[in-house]
């Protein structure tokens, strides 16, 4: 399997990995450095939610970054409502690795609260993720994964939520290819 990611990524593939797959991408270094290896102490990971318990729910997030193919439909301070649903979505990590993915712009969604903020609180930020973070991206921008579920959205879904859904994830993925 390795070899094929490695193969997939040498010739400009794109991966995406949403909720479990964001933290099986976390957990073997796809995310945040691009390539496989073992984890090591000081990495980021996720782990169980600051509640306690699974959350279930629609959250607002705000759009950080842009440096990914994914995200070529969106631009930076777009909001969007999401759907999550996990027990172990809480992003964490040391200070040095947050304060370097923020500054090579590979924090690219953050939960943000009624007023287009970051937050860390409940229930904005409905895991307790450092920074606000949902969703980030590897140095390239091809590796890209999320705890919202961006993927449940479309006709006749959430008809009585307001808001922006559709962040465009899949069709930018599609048009990278064209």
């Amino acid at each position: 399997i390795k070899e094929a990611i490695e193969k997939l990524l040498d010739r400009e593939g794109l991966i995406i990995g949403i909720c479990n797959g964001f933290q099986a991408l976390v957990k073997v270094g796809l995310l945040p450095d691009g390539v496989i290896r073992d984890m090591t102490k000081d990495d980021a990971t996720l782990t169980f939610n600051t509640i306690g318990r699974h959350v279930s729910q629609m959250v607002k997030t705000r759009i950080s970054s842009v440096k990914s193919p994914w995200l070529a439909n969106v631009n930076v301070g777009d909001t969007h409502i999401i759907p999550v649903s996990h027990g172990e979505g809480r992003f964490v990590a040391n200070k040095e690795v947050l304060d370097r993915l923020i500054a090579n712009g590979q924090v690219f969604s953050q939960y943000v609260d009624e007023n287009d903020e970051v937050t860390m609180k409940s229930p904005f930020n409905p895991n307790g993720s450092m920074y606000g973070i949902e969703g980030i991206i590897s140095e390239d921008g091809r590796v890209i994964g999320k705890m919202g579920h961006s993927e449940r959205q479309g006709d006749n879904r959430n008809i009585n939520i307001y808001g922006d859904m559709d962040q465009k994830l899949f069709e930018s993925g599609v048009a990278y290819f064209k």
